[in-house]
């Protein structure tokens, strides 16, 4: 990475953390990465430049974790990925169960913290609704 690429994904990541903290605390990990929670969903923002001009944002929302090996509810979350505009569904089975995330990156050069923190929170807000439905369907089928 070049000083400049340094720069330009640090004063993107200034532009997110000032457009998330019009809604929650943000904590600013050593690498420079911003996490924080929207309600029970942990979050994370990383910043990378992967052309000059093209600096996108990268957030990642932990949506469930541990969730129990359930067909219908695998099943239920890849068609709820599929209705989704805003980020990238994904569900890794793991010896405890099955762990839910929601991903989504877009380029974010240049936009305002009112309209970043705008795009943001239809992201986060997707993740914790998606949460929701999965807790109850979870608790449904056991």
């Amino acid at each position: 990475m070049t000083d400049e690429d340094a720069a330009v994904t640090a004063e993107l990541l200034t532009s997110a953390r000032a457009a998330l903290e019009l809604f929650h605390e943000v904590h600013v990990d050593d690498d420079g990465a911003l996490s924080f929670r929207h309600g029970d969903v942990p979050c994370a923002v990383q910043a990378m430049r992967l052309a000059e001009g093209l600096t996108v944002l990268s957030l990642t929302c932990v949506v469930a974790w541990d969730l129990p090996e359930n067909r219908d509810l695998a099943v239920s979350a890849a068609e709820r990925a599929g209705q989704g505009l805003f980020g990238t569904l994904g569900v890794v089975h793991t010896e405890r169960g099955m762990d839910v995330t929601l991903r989504y990156a877009f380029p974010a050069e240049g936009l305002k913290p009112e309209p970043l923190s705008t795009l943001l929170m239809l992201v986060v807000s997707t993740a914790s609704q998606l949460r929701a439905e999965l807790l109850a369907s979870a608790e449904g089928g056991a």
